[in-house]
C-alpha cells in the first residue's frame, strides 16, 4: 500500500503561481511514475504532468512551459511548479502514483487538492 498526501493548493489570482507537493509513503514500494492529474467541476479527470523514475516527462498541451514537474527520487516526492496561472486552470488537482510492490505495479491516488485562480 502506499499512501499519497498533496500539499500547496489555494486561491490565487492570474498570472501567479503556485507550487504543489505529494509525499508518497508505504513500505518496499518503488516507484514507476508519479504525476498530477486535475479535474474540474463537471469534466472529467485529465493528466496535466507526469514523470517517470527516470526522469521523463510528459505533459499536457494547456500546461506547456507553464508548468515544470520534478521530484526527488531519494524522498519519493513530486512537485508541480504552476506559473502563469489562467482560470480555467482551477481544479481539484490529484497526485497519482504507478508504483511497483513485489513483481506488480499498483496505481495509487490523493485525495486532491483545490487549486482557484481568480479573473
Amino acid at each position: 500500500q502506499v499512501h499519497l498526501v498533496e500539499s500547496g493548493g489555494g486561491l490565487v489570482q492570474a498570472g501567479g503561481s503556485l507550487r504543489l507537493s505529494c509525499d508518497a509513503s508505504g513500505s518496499a514500494f518503488s516507484i514507476n511514475a508519479m504525476g498530477w492529474y486535475r479535474q474540474a467541476p463537471g469534466k472529467q479527470r485529465d493528466l496535466v504532468a507526469t514523470i517517470t523514475g527516470g526522469g521523463r516527462t510528459n505533459y499536457a498541451d494547456s500546461v506547456k512551459g507553464r508548468f515544470t514537474i520534478s521530484k526527488d527520487n531519494a524522498k519519493n516526492t513530486v512537485d508541480l511548479q504552476m506559473n502563469s496561472l489562467k482560470p480555467e486552470d482551477t481544479a481539484v488537482y490529484y497526485c497519482y502514483t504507478d508504483a511497483k510492490i513485489g513483481v506488480r505495479s499498483y496505481q495509487y491516488w490523493g485525495q486532491g487538492t483545490q487549486v482557484t485562480v481568480s479573473s
